[in-house]
């Protein structure tokens, strides 16, 4: 199972954004990502698990994990109100299941990137000063966690601790959106059948 984790500084973790840009904090750039993540021509990649981490106003953080088990009930359309109702559906102290597969819950990035090592899952940051992605075997990318940010990039405070317990890993000397990221990355483990 792939992981990615996509940290978003501004994306805002109430459902009252009508605006995805400016009231919902980017959450374009979250919308595309999770495109990139789950829908292909015709299909759904049921290998991807996606962990959404916004630390915008107005009571950060909010962790949203997506997977997608049988056959995604939304279309590329919807997301911006499925986003909406899980962030709507959120209740202090718990991790609840708003939509099948759609978890919500009060958890910081870190948590999350902890909680996954733990679990003995290999962590990498996508930074194009990496080590290439061709370069690495099969058997380091099998339990991988992939972490991104957004336009602003991830957080300053939290880098020195990543750096201890994850590997940075470039998909190429060029820096794409969060969401291409996600899809050269899928790219390139479909083309190793990983």
């Amino acid at each position: 199972m792939r992981h990615f984790v996509y940290f978003s500084k501004s994306a805002v973790t109430s459902g009252k954004f009508k605006d995805l840009v400016v009231e919902g904090g980017r959450m374009d750039i979250a919308i595309h990502t999770i495109i990139a993540s789950f829908f292909l021509s015709h299909a759904y990649r049921k290998d991807v698990v996606l962990h959404l981490v916004f630390y915008g106003p107005p009571d950060p953080p909010k962790h949203i994990e997506i997977s997608v088990k049988d056959e995604l009930e939304i279309n590329k359309k919807d997301i911006a109100t499925i986003i909406r109702k899980i962030l709507y559906k959120y209740h202090r102290g718990e991790k609840k299941e708003v939509l099948p597969g759609c978890f919500i819950e009060k958890k910081s990035f870190l948590k999350v990137i902890d909680e996954m090592q733990e679990d003995g899952k290999e962590i990498f940051i996508l930074d194009k000063r990496g080590e290439d992605i061709r370069n690495l075997k099969d058997d380091q990318l099998k339990n991988a966690v992939f972490i991104l940010g957004d336009h602003e990039g991830l957080p300053k405070k939290e880098i020195k601790r990543l750096k201890s317990i994850a590997n940075k890993v470039s998909i190429g000397p060029l820096t794409y959106f969060a969401s291409q990221t996600v899809a050269i990355v899928n790219n390139e483990l479909d083309r190793r059948d990983i």
